[in-house]
């Protein structure tokens, strides 16, 4: 199974693939799709949009998940975070209707086995498990890798994280 993570943002969205056979996993690639500031929200939403679609054609995942969004002070921020993930969504479905979500305390305990961890550990059982020499960079990048194993260990009740 091939599974795409997203971890959505508006400046930066990560994603990370993901190839699981039984409980071996490998990761097959990753990087983030950029926008700049200034650029109008149309462009920056279209230039997501198309991006994860790109990945999705060179890849090929047979599922996608995405980490869901957590925001507890800037409603702009979630606002415009909000809207790059609908942008993602969008061009997803248009290849798989296989779409999940995963909140950040889940995926953490996924990873690291503790829903409290901080970012350097996941960062480093995320390289850890996928046997990387380093990190994986940027930090975006990084959580979405994060979430698509946590997909991956997910198995049967995968099902329960399916998007409604």
């Amino acid at each position: 199974m091939i599974v795409l993570g997203i971890d959505p943002g508006y400046a930066l969205m990560g994603w990370g693939v993901v190839e699981a056979e039984g409980s071996r996993m490998k990761l097959v690639g990753y990087g983030c799709i950029e926008t700049k500031a200034g650029v109008p929200i149309y462009h920056r939403l279209r230039t997501l949009q198309l991006g994860i679609r790109d990945v999705i054609g060179i890849y090929h995942p047979d599922e996608v998940a995405f980490e869901e969004l957590f925001f507890s002070h800037n409603p702009t921020t979630a606002l415009m975070v909000g809207a790059a993930r609908g942008a993602a969504i969008i061009a997803a479905s248009e290849y798989t209707e296989d779409l999940y979500e995963y909140t950040p305390m889940q995926i953490k305990q996924a990873v690291t086995g503790s829903g409290r961890a901080d970012k350097k550990q996941v960062q480093q059982m995320v390289k850890l498990l996928l046997k990387m020499d380093e990190v994986p960079k940027p930090d975006d990048a990084a959580d979405a890798i994060a979430c698509a194993i946590t997909h991956c260990q997910a198995g049967v009740a995968r099902s329960q994280f399916r998007m409604k």
